[in-house]
């Protein structure tokens, strides 16, 4: 009786253990799925903005003088920042949905904020560091998906390196240093990409915790964890662009 009772106890742990094991996948697949559309919105928006902001002849359009050489540049550079820590503040009042247009609405908003990229770099040199950027952050997020190492404590470090990034970037607008901006590039690598492992350990970890929850609130969760995932990868890009990128 006893090897039955430890038998039935083992088959309904192996089954908890399957179901949660399959929700996991799904709920990891909702949240790449999530971060590659925001993606997309945002290589698009870059691409289109920046091919109306120039004319044929490689002068700025109306619309290029606007975004690029008044002071509404400053408002498109920041913007970005305030609806982060927004999004954060209101996603537990939104639905999936709205949560989820917001992310896309973000997204674009990125796309505004960067799209002089195109204007500044070859477009071979783009494409080039995004696909350097995505074999990147694919092995850092699978080895922070697999690693039974706990990484929580980078968090606190990380954290207070893009808080330090940040302030050297803003100075850095003023003081138009190369060789700051070169360091800054560095140190926003080495941060970023462990952001990516940190980040993709800590929405698995979260989903084991709430695995059961309510069906909403997972997904608000997943959606937090794609925009994540979205501002490590974009970062990762844009330092490594500013380094290995060729200049038009």
């Amino acid at each position: 009786m006893a090897d039955y009772n430890t038998y039935r106890t083992t088959q309904r742990v192996g089954t908890r253990q399957a179901v949660v094991d399959e929700g996991l996948r799904a709920y990891m697949s909702k949240v790449y799925g999530l971060m590659a559309v925001g993606m997309g919105v945002t290589a698009v928006a870059a691409y289109g903005i920046s091919a109306a902001a120039v004319d044929a002849s490689g002068q700025l359009t109306q619309l290029g003088t606007a975004i690029y050489a008044s002071p509404l540049k400053w408002v498109i550079m920041f913007a970005p920042l305030l609806v982060v820590f927004a999004f954060g503040a209101a996603i537990n009042r939104l639905s999936v949905s709205a949560a989820t247009m917001l992310f896309y609405g973000f997204a674009a908003l990125m796309g505004l904020s960067i799209s002089s990229i195109f204007l500044v770099y070859t477009g071979t040199s783009i494409v080039q560091t995004f696909l350097v950027t995505a074999i990147a952050f694919a092995g850092l997020s699978l080895w922070g998906y697999t690693t039974k190492k706990d990484i929580s404590g980078w968090g606190s470090f990380l954290i207070m390196g893009v808080i330090g990034l940040i302030v050297a970037s803003i100075v850095n607008i003023f003081l138009q240093s190369s060789g700051m901006q070169f360091a800054i590039s560095i140190l926003g690598v080495l941060i970023f990409a462990g952001l990516t492992a940190y980040d993709t350990q800590n929405i698995k970890n979260t989903y084991l915790q709430l695995a059961g929850s309510d069906r909403d609130f997972l997904g608000k969760t997943a959606i937090m964890g794609a925009l994540q995932l979205y501002l490590d990868f974009l970062n990762l890009f844009m330092f490594l662009l500013s380094f290995m990128g060729n200049r038009e």
